[in-house]
């Protein structure tokens, strides 16, 4: 069998309304770890769906040699299926029971094919990616976010695949999960194609593959030797760009220069004509000569400083841009000591099953705390800070919130209107802001121009993100609790960059949950809170935070 692959000749592909998202790439990934980096909205996600088979491109071609298994990154986080349907093995279980009771039928063997150790198999896989405790009846809407990602993964290991394509796999995963799935990818040994804004597993990638600005760049080596390749080629670019602004100075000065001179000559070769009394027709002649000459000088220099800024434009094109975010936020200010939320005794029961152990869980929040919540998937981080905002309510307990000002940010960035443009959502969030100064505050979420008109459903998911922050930060009133679920999923490491700083702006009091050790690391986080097997409790920085820090 040859060695699997996947090859892309000449890919192109478009919206139904004639947008590009890019046109004639050509790469090929072969075996091994492969990592793929891009600006949201470059089209990372949009090129897996083409790989799989989920889309259709508009020109090109893409060839895939061997078994295919495709993980995406929006994996359904609730429903009836069972873990058995969801791993696609009911249909031979459901067979392997009924031969157990005696039925021998033969459409029952014909199911089971020679699949008679499927539920060892799969047992396996599950335990090899931490569902251990995970029944393959249970259902599909008991499992948590993190639960859900890992049984897809395992879903798609179970097929033995020779090519896997996953999308942003970490997403939602606990640290053990994702210390799991670093493990499980370094001994893959097929080909690898891996969509991630998880650093520490794109450094155990052997390739990382750009795509920026609808072309495809090939770094060998992991996402720490691409950062210094980049480095290296921004100085360089840098170093270009300043040489090409002094050449076109240069040229312009001299081209400046030179036009002077033929005016000085003009002018005195004028007065020298005119004093020595040649006919005029002769003189006009030499003046005329004169004119045309200073011409062909100053068109020789006007392409001069035309070739330096041909120049200067190349060099900016290769300059890579770096966007960032910058606020002043006075209006979510909490005076210290203030208390925000306060609650005692809360119990919740999710899935049939008390979430919180013994007498409730008791948390008060006041002023401008930064919090950071972690816990095992499924021990209900989640519907704990469903809980702060009132989605969800207590069967027992007392939950008191200072003035509502709370805000809440889902792991599906769900908040706005789908519908709605980024400038629509805004001002229903901030309705008597002027419309001028709302455009300005986009402009500094970066939604400048027409950007500021996209339909919120177009959006990416860090272009989301960015106009979700804008609408809840700018909000009438501003809030003073902000709550945000796993906040870095879907991101790049340009928008995680982008978050940190709208963070860092923030003068409220806010709850993160999250599993990214590098994002934790870098917001300023003074208190610590576990979920674990029921329990609240006050923590240090978990190690892999710490490390970071």
């Amino acid at each position: 069998m040859s060695q699997p692959s996947i090859v892309c000749s000449r890919l192109s592909f478009s919206w139904p309304d004639d947008t590009p998202v890019f046109e004639g790439l050509s790469f090929t990934v072969g075996a091994g770890r492969t990592g793929l980096v891009a600006p949201n909205g470059a089209g990372k996600t949009t090129l897996l769906r083409l790989i799989a088979g989920e889309c259709r491109p508009t020109g090109g071609s893409v060839t895939v040699d061997g078994v295919l298994g495709y993980l995406p990154q929006s994996l359904p986080l609730t429903g009836d299926l069972t873990v058995a349907e969801v791993m696609g093995v009911a249909p031979v279980l459901a067979a392997l029971r009924a031969i157990e009771s005696g039925d021998a039928d033969e459409v029952h063997f014909t199911t089971i094919g020679t699949d008679w150790d499927v539920e060892e198999r799969t047992r396996a896989q599950l335990d090899r990616l931490g569902l251990d405790d995970v029944s393959l009846d249970r259902r599909l809407h008991t499992l948590s976010g993190g639960q859900v990602v890992s049984l897809g993964l395992a879903a798609q290991l179970l097929r033995r695949p020779d090519v896997l394509l996953l999308d942003e796999p970490t997403n939602n995963l606990d640290l053990d999960a994702r210390r799991t799935l670093h493990a499980v990818l370094a001994d893959w040994a097929g080909c690898l194609l891996l969509v991630s804004h998880d650093r520490a597993l794109l450094d155990g990638m052997d390739r990382i593959l750009e795509l920026d600005r609808a072309e495809i760049r090939s770094y060998g080596g992991n996402y720490t030797a691409y950062e210094e390749a980049v480095r290296a080629e921004r100085e360089v670019a840098e170093k270009n760009v300043r040489h090409a602004e002094q050449e076109v100075k240069r040229e312009k000065r001299e081209m400046q220069q030179a036009r002077e001179r033929a005016e000085r000559r003009a002018g005195n070769a004028a007065r020298n004509l005119k004093s020595a009394g040649l006919p005029r027709i002769v003189a006009g002649g030499m003046k005329r000569s004169a004119q045309e000459s200073a011409g062909r000088a100053n068109e020789t220099h006007a392409a001069r400083v035309g070739d330096a800024r041909a120049r200067l434009d190349e060099a900016g094109r290769a300059l890579r841009e770096e966007q960032r975010i910058t606020l002043e936020l006075p209006g979510t200010n909490v005076p210290a000591g203030r208390t925000v939320f306060g609650g005692e005794g809360m119990q919740v029961r999710y899935g049939g099953r008390a979430l919180f152990a013994g007498d409730g869980v008791e948390l008060t929040i006041r002023g401008p705390e930064r919090i950071a919540l972690t816990g095992p998937n499924g021990a209900g981080k989640s519907t704990l800070l469903r809980l702060l905002t009132g989605d969800v309510q207590p069967e027992g307990g007392r939950i008191r919130r200072a003035d509502g000002r709370i805000a809440y940010l889902s792991q599906r960035l769900d908040l706005l209107d789908a519908e709605r443009t980024v400038a629509e959502s805004l001002a229903a969030y901030a309705p008597t802001t002027p419309e001028a100064q709302r455009m300005t505050l986009l402009a500094r979420f970066l939604f400048r121009g027409p950007r500021a008109h996209l339909p919120v459903g177009a959006l990416s998911g860090g272009e989301r993100l960015r106009a979700t922050l804008a609408c809840v930060l700018f909000a009438e009133p501003a809030p003073q609790l902000l709550l945000l679920d796993e906040p870095t999923n879907n991101l790049d490491l340009v928008s995680v960059a982008q978050l940190e700083s709208a963070l860092d702006a923030y003068e409220g009091a806010f709850v993160v949950v999250s599993h990214d050790a590098r994002f934790l690391a870098s917001i300023g986080v003074d208190r610590w809170l576990r979920l674990a097997d029921g329990r609240l409790r006050e923590t240090g920085a978990p190690a892999d935070v710490a490390a970071e820090s």
